[in-house]
């Protein structure tokens, strides 16, 4: 697989570790990406063998940093929330992971950007501490249909507050390719993007998650990644499949199909 392709453990929801770890020697994969629920769930001993094997790189860990619950002002309620966000920054540098990326927590009944100055003041210690462990924090786009966990449903607004929080975007590019001026957002976020993540829609899915593997889909995936690279992007790209088409197919050879043809598009694009 591709040294700029990871594969991210969503793509295998349902499965142990220990049986991903099979997937991703079987399909050559040289970076890989953590759910935190599933760590979580797996324990820390079991990805601390991964790790020590050295036979994959720690990309990112995914953080849902108010999982199940909403934003609010109440500075109790961030107490948690701000322990276990960084009690992850550790874990990821111990374990070498370039990047941890995030959902906000829940709308509530706040202002969109009553929100925002929530979220970042919730984060802000560990802000620094992520500097100074060479760990960046970055907040992803989501759809809206993901409003009980998420506040950034635009790539405008994911880049909004990054801005505000003082932190990076990872730009998924399901979520925003329908987006207007995205050519510019792109270039807008390059700079403080550490990592973009693909897959694919095919026109009339009704539902969530539904993605496709890249390249059956209607998404315009050469010219997104000609836009990226076109603005400096030097960093990874996600794989993150997920729904009925990766199900009925088997997610071993959808992701599979994802890696080769991702990483034989831009190996089309950089010889441009």
């Amino acid at each position: 697989m591709h040294d700029r392709i990871s594969v991210n453990s969503i793509c295998f929801l349902n499965e142990s570790f220990a049986q991903q770890l099979n997937y991703w020697q079987r399909l050559g994969a040289k970076r890989i990406s953590f759910v935190g629920p599933q760590l979580d769930e797996q324990g820390e001993q079991v990805v601390q063998a991964i790790i020590d094997s050295g036979q994959f790189k720690l990309e990112t860990i995914v953080h849902p940093l108010m999982s199940g619950q909403a934003l609010n002002p109440d500075e109790k309620t961030w107490e948690l929330p701000r322990k276990a966000l960084s009690d992850r920054i550790a874990l990821a540098q111990r374990w070498g992971s370039r990047s941890i990326y995030m959902t906000t927590g829940g709308h509530g009944d706040m202002t969109w950007e009553h929100a925002a100055e929530t979220f970042a003041a919730v984060i802000a210690p560990c802000v620094e501490q992520a500097k100074t462990a060479g760990i960046q924090l970055m907040i992803e786009n989501a759809s809206p249909l993901y409003a009980d966990l998420h506040i950034a449903h635009s790539l405008r607004d994911t880049i909004t507050l990054a801005e505000m929080s003082g932190i990076g975007v990872c730009i998924d590019l399901f979520g925003c390719w329908t987006e207007a001026g995205l050519q510019a957002s792109i270039e807008r976020a390059v700079p403080m993007c550490h990592l973009v993540q693909v897959s694919d829609y095919v026109v009339g899915d009704r539902s969530l998650p539904s993605r496709a593997v890249p390249g059956d889909g209607n998404m315009p995936l050469a010219r997104l990644l000609q836009w990226l690279l076109a603005a400096g992007y030097q960093g990874v790209f996600d794989l993150e499949l997920i729904g009925p088409r990766i199900d009925e197919e088997g997610a071993v050879q959808a992701t599979s199909r994802a890696g080769q043809y991702l990483g034989d598009l831009l190996d089309k694009l950089v010889l441009r």
